[in-house]
């Protein structure tokens, strides 16, 4: 089945929702004026419930079907897309750039928002399922697990969700092409927080001082070998310590230093083997050097596990949208995290990845969202919903 002939038809209509969304960035859960244009347009399509205030500014749409659910049958899937944009500084160049300085949609949410969008509108006049689509909006998902906080707000429970899907663009991938994975996909994310409290003093004296940015320096080296050296070559680690903070003299030797980074991870026994070796590196440099560190280990998001019946449906309809020959089931796992790995603990489902061409890469200041990539990510959405409640 290829894409759709309606989506393809409101395929412009989309597209300006997606440049509107793209030209107002907002971030994390102050996303008030994404939700509102998420709620108002799900009100217009005719949606039987629009709940909005989910995990502080999440928004779902309940959409009904007209066909009579069958006893054993799926009661109601959920279908989500993230609303946040990221702190950076626009450098597309795009008439439809972001108004707000320092601000972007430099990962596509603003796509992923316009694509459920498109769905809603064509399922909320066809109707043709049984039982309940529910369009999940979320809020906070670069780095505030918006996900969970919509979870805790009851979303599953409330909504009755059986099912959870989800979708990313994928730059680099072509334009009308899917992949995914069963198993761990997208890696666990922990952030590593360190303090060393040295001894400062003049640059020409450094025998009277502890040097912090030497015992920083050290431990960024450090803590580089543990992947190499603690964990098994065939298993998956990252660790990257990305802020070094440290003095304002040329010539005075810091009292303090400040590292920050993160350390990602694809099974539970490799996540506690590297926070077990990160504090005990820190340890190590902290008596080797005599400075007193401080280490906040902080347990962010989990692996993102598609669970296998599900990750089948998905490449199934996706290949029912692009054809077999563009729909990947076997892609390596992505080191970067995702906050739908919630959802997908809380209840079945599935994560796919739609192409975004040849464009910019996630989190750049030049990335955009690829609008070729409209119809195919509305139209898996819609069979997805008539394929999983077809009653």
């Amino acid at each position: 089945m290829p894409i759709l002939n309606r989506v393809a038809d409101l395929q412009p209509e989309i597209m300006g929702w997606r440049r509107d969304l793209h030209a107002h960035p907002e971030l994390m859960y102050d996303v008030h004026r994404t939700a509102a244009f998420v709620a108002d347009r799900l009100r217009e399509f005719g949606c039987d419930e629009v709940a909005t205030g989910l995990g502080r500014t999440g928004v779902v749409g309940v959409i009904k079907g007209r066909k009579p659910v069958n006893g054993g049958d799926l009661k109601a899937i959920g279908l989500r897309a993230d609303m946040d944009a990221l702190p950076i500084e626009e450098e597309t160049g795009v008439a439809y750039r972001s108004t707000v300085p320092g601000k972007m949609h430099a990962c596509g949410h603003d796509g992923h928002t316009a694509m459920l969008l498109g769905a809603a509108r064509y399922l909320a006049e066809t109707r043709n399922f049984a039982g309940d689509a529910v369009m999940i909006f979320q809020p906070a998902e670069e780095g505030g697990a918006g996900a969970e906080a919509m979870i805790k707000d009851g979303l599953m429970d409330r909504f009755k969700i059986e099912q959870v899907y989800g979708m990313h663009n994928s730059p680099g991938m072509p334009i009308g092409t899917f992949a995914t994975r069963v198993g761990p996909a997208m890696a666990a994310t922990d952030h590593i927080n360190i303090h060393i409290e040295g001894l400062g003093g003049h640059a020409a004296r450094p025998h009277k001082s502890i040097d912090s940015v030497l015992v920083g320096a050290q431990l960024i080296t450090a803590l580089q070998s543990i992947v190499s050296r603690s964990v098994d070559p065939l298993d998956a680690a990252v660790i990257s310590i990305c802020e070094f903070h440290a003095g304002n003299a040329r010539n005075v030797i810091p009292q303090t230093a400040e590292l920050f980074g993160t350390a990602r991870t694809l099974t539970p026994e490799v996540r506690d083997l590297i926070e077990q070796r990160v504090r005990e590196v820190v340890n190590g440099v902290a008596q080797l050097s005599g400075a007193k560190i401080t280490l906040d280990y902080e347990r962010s998001y989990p692996v993102l596990v598609n669970h296998p019946a599900e990750t089948g449906i998905a490449a199934r309809v996706a290949a029912d949208v692009a054809g077999e020959g563009n729909v990947s089931s076997e892609i390596p796992p992505v080191m970067g995290a995702e906050d739908f790995a919630y959802m997908l603990e809380a209840r079945p489902g599935a994560f796919i990845f739609i192409g975004n061409g040849d464009s910019a890469g996630l989190h750049h200041p030049a990335y955009n969202f690829n609008d070729d990539a409209i119809v195919y990510g509305s139209s898996y959405w819609i069979k997805l919903v008539e394929s999983q409640l077809g009653g």
